[in-house]
This record gives structure tokens, sequence and C-alpha cells, in this order.
């Protein structure tokens, strides 16, 4: 689990196969093999470790997912979450529901399939970076982002129609499948969600 919040950005040594190598610094002070870290919002395993780099090896269950990575691409990195971690973003699991296209103006477009679980003020993730909803019109959304997190994430490197990866609130998805169960005989409503703010 991930906050959200991007600890530095790492640049992809390497992708061949299956077998994708980061280079950066900071993120591997105290990581082990079997340690955690979201790759542009992606949790991936760590399988090895050298001074300046982690190799990660990518199921093609997560490539059919991803935006896709690139030899000398930069990624955003975060470390999985220890009991003592601060909370600043919200909570992420790092498992990529789909891609977005940026269109412009800190704004993106989603499928259809994505845009029902984005909420004007709801938490999104975008290449791992854990973002505010400003704006929902259909299959578009905005992000508010301040300048330290253009700054500090590739987020400031996105050109118009660029690809990124897109995790919606787990909440959205959690509320849908109780409320599409067979016999549901829970007194959770639609109408119970909006007069009480959820949705």
């Amino acid at each position: 689990m991930f906050t959200g919040i991007v600890e530095e950005t790492g640049t992809i040594k390497s992708f061949a196969g299956s077998k994708l190598i980061i280079e950066c610094s900071k993120v591997l002070e105290g990581t082990k093999i079997g340690d955690s870290i979201s790759i542009d919002g992606c949790c991936q395993t760590v399988v090895c470790i050298d001074k300046n780099s982690f190799l990660a090896n990518v199921s093609d269950e997560t490539l059919k997912v991803v935006k896709g990575f690139k030899t000398g691409g930069k990624v955003n990195l975060e470390r999985a979450l220890t009991p003592t971690t601060r909370m600043g973003g919200h909570i992420v699991q790092g498992h990529v529901d789909g891609i977005a296209k940026y269109l412009g103006n800190s704004e993106f477009e989603v499928s259809e399939s994505l845009s029902k679980y984005i909420v004007y003020k709801g938490s999104i993730t975008v290449d791992g970076v854990s973002l505010t909803v400003s704006k929902v019109d259909g299959n578009v959304f905005g992000i508010a982002i301040i300048p330290h997190t253009l700054k500090n994430t590739t987020l400031k490197n996105l050109k118009i129609g660029d690809n990124v990866n897109i995790e919606t609130d787990i909440l959205g998805r959690y509320i849908e499948k109780f409320l599409s169960l067979q016999n549901n005989e829970s007194n959770i409503t639609m109408n119970f969600l909006a007069e009480n703010g959820f949705v």
C-alpha cells in the first residue's frame, strides 16, 4: 500500500521482456529484496538490488493495463507504507485501473468504465501521484496540482496526447460491488449515498 506521495523520480535503465531496471537513489535506502515499490503508480516487487538501481519482473497482466515502460523514460517512485509512515496523500494500492490521455491544462480523458469512479474533490492517482479531482465533465477530469508536486514528479514532462496510469479511489469500487450484489438487504442505496455526500 502507498500514499501517492512521490519520493523521487527515477530513470528506466532498461526494459527487456519482463525485466525492468530502474536507476534511482533515495528509494533504495532501507529497501530489500521482496519489498514493493510503486513505479508510476504500479506496485512492483524488488527482485534484485545494486548500488544505484533495482530490478522488478513485470507480469503480462500488468503490461495489459499500464501505459508501458520505455528505456530512458522517467518514472515516479514511492516505497510501500510502513506502520510509522505519515499519510500525506490517500490510500493507494498500486493497482493501476487503466490509462488516461493528457489533454493539456491539467485535464485528462478516460474511458467510460473508469469515469464513473471519478468524483469532484475526490482522490485520484495519476502516474503514482496522489491528486485531488478539481473538475469532472463526462469522461474528462481535471486535477489540482501545486507547484511543488509539479516540480518533483514526472507530471511536469507531460505533453498533449501522452498516456498516464490511473488508479481511482478504491472506495467507489467497493460501493459499486456492494450495491450490485443480488439479494442485497443493506440499507445503503444510491439515494442514501447521495444524501450523505458520498456521490
